[in-house]
């Protein structure tokens, strides 16, 4: 891959005003790669690489949850914790929609709309972590303290 030039993105945008230092890292994005795809082409421990997925409680209220790139969410322990009686993933296409990015490119920072976000406690335990900067093949290092700050998220315990 050539030396590409790096994104601005509404997340990019939002980091800058925020004066979170990051770090860019740009790799070939691959369809349904997921973060095994991104972790081994940054050459770091998928834990480190965070997801941001997009849920909706029955209501279609949309939420988002930040999660380690090898564990899953539990639906079940996530909608006991936020007090409602299920969530489950958004279509692509509503996901889309809710963050104004697509799907493989979602960034937590500067979405379309203002959602809740949930993150995985244990996120806090690392010392870096790689997240999506809003673009596909595109993912920025940055202090999961530093995350938290801008994000405000709720902290829970949903990892299996």
């Amino acid at each position: 891959m050539g030396r590409e030039k790096t994104p601005v993105t509404p997340a990019v945008r939002l980091l800058r005003a925020a004066k979170v230092p990051y770090t860019d890292h740009l790799y070939a994005y691959e369809e349904k790669g997921g973060t095994a795809v991104s972790a081994r082409e940054l050459g770091v421990e998928e834990h480190t690489v965070v997801k941001t997925l997009v849920m909706e409680d029955e209501g279609g209220n949309p939420l988002v949850v930040l999660m380690h790139g090898d564990r899953q969410v539990s639906t079940r322990e996530l909608a006991r914790a936020i007090g409602v009686k299920t969530v489950a993933p958004c279509s692509p296409e509503a996901a889309q929609r809710h963050t104004g990015y697509l799907v493989g490119g979602t960034s937590p920072f500067g979405m379309r709309k203002a959602m809740p976000v949930y993150m995985e406690e244990t996120i806090l335990d690392l010392p870096r972590i790689y997240i999506n900067g809003g673009k596909r093949g595109y993912l920025v290092g940055i202090d999961p303290k530093d995350a938290a700050g801008i994000l405000n998220p709720a902290m829970v315990r949903v990892a299996i």
